[in-house]
């Protein structure tokens, strides 16, 4: 299964301007904390960046620094914990030290720095379970930075920011949903457009001879009860070859594949559905709701109704 950009279901859209003067540097919260704290019982969202004006850069991990300057777009498709600066290096300030808790009543404006040259930041954040924004699948790098090509591209992407810096400096609640989710799909097709290929990761394997039958296989039918001979047979190759291949490409077994897609089913079905819990156990795979139930809470750390409970549909009615 290949995902397709349009149909993306991206949702919980959030803008906030930022003014950072140098010299400046800061690190944001764990990726959980920021979740929980942007859309509670959320354990993960999708931030990103848009450079309005000045130079910054930012790393995942303790990894190396991307720059971006003004009209480029920063994308941390896990919410991983980040730190960012500017030109001039700084002592590191949690974020928690000059953003206010919400709620909001109306977007705030961060600003956090000396007195130095201004960068000003328009900041996103989205919420999506689909699998190209699943920390598991590693379908994307931690971060990247996307610069739009010159002409239409760019153009779009400077309207959206000068509509977002309009609307939060004017007090806005909140601006449009569907901007940042435009916003943020038109970066990721510029990024899947000219990133270089990859041997690892999910996107890698979704192209690989071997794994591409066994991992269509896999997604079009999860509750089967797949063995390794099974999708070996599916891929035409031997059950130590299909393994190779997974743990080359995809850092784990087939099985543990095959756990985490259905988790991911299972999950997706839980927050979109009202389908009882037994109902997505078979869909998932499972033949009964306690196994179902002992599998789900181990990899989510709760159970499916108490995780429904802060993340399904009765939770997404109640504050809409």
């Amino acid at each position: 299964m290949r995902t397709s950009l349009e149909l993306l279901r991206l949702e919980g859209a959030v803008f906030l301007r930022a003014e950072y003067r140098e010299p400046w540097t800061y690190e944001s919260m764990s990726g959980p904390v920021t979740a929980n704290l942007l859309r509670p019982g959320s354990d993960r969202v999708i931030l990103f960046h848009v450079v309005a004006a000045g130079t910054c850069w930012v790393a995942v991990d303790g990894g190396p620094r991307h720059w971006a300057r003004a009209g480029d777009v920063i994308v941390l498709p896990y919410g991983d914990q980040h730190q960012m600066g500017g030109l001039t290096d700084a002592e590191v300030v949690p974020i928690a030290a000059f953003m206010p808790p919400p709620p909001w009543p109306s977007m705030p404006v961060l600003r956090h720095g000396v007195d130095g040259s201004q960068t000003d930041v328009v900041c996103g954040y989205l919420h999506s379970r689909d699998p190209l924004f699943d920390p598991a699948l590693q379908a994307l790098p931690a971060v990247f930075v996307v610069t739009p090509p010159p002409g239409a591209g760019a153009q779009w992407v400077r309207a959206n920011i000068e509509y977002a810096l309009t609307q939060t400096s004017a007090g806005s609640s909140g601006v449009a949903t569907r901007l940042p989710e435009l916003l943020l799909v038109e970066v990721l097709r510029l990024h899947l457009a000219s990133a270089p290929a990859v041997d690892r990761g999910w996107a890698a394997a979704l192209r690989d001879p071997v794994l591409a039958p066994a991992l269509a296989a896999i997604h079009a039918r999860p509750a089967q009860r797949w063995t390794v001979d099974d999708l070996a047979a599916v891929a035409l190759v031997s059950r130590s070859q299909l393994d190779t291949r997974f743990r080359e490409v995809l850092g784990r077994s087939p099985i543990r594949y095959l756990t985490q897609w259905r988790m991911h089913v299972a999950q997706d079905l839980l927050s979109t559905t009202d389908l009882a819990v037994l109902a997505v156990a078979h869909r998932a795979g499972y033949e009964s709701e306690e196994a179902f139930s002992r599998a789900f809470k181990r990899h989510f750390g709760s159970s499916p109704s108490a995780w429904r409970a802060v993340s399904g549909p009765a939770r997404a009615a109640s504050s809409s």
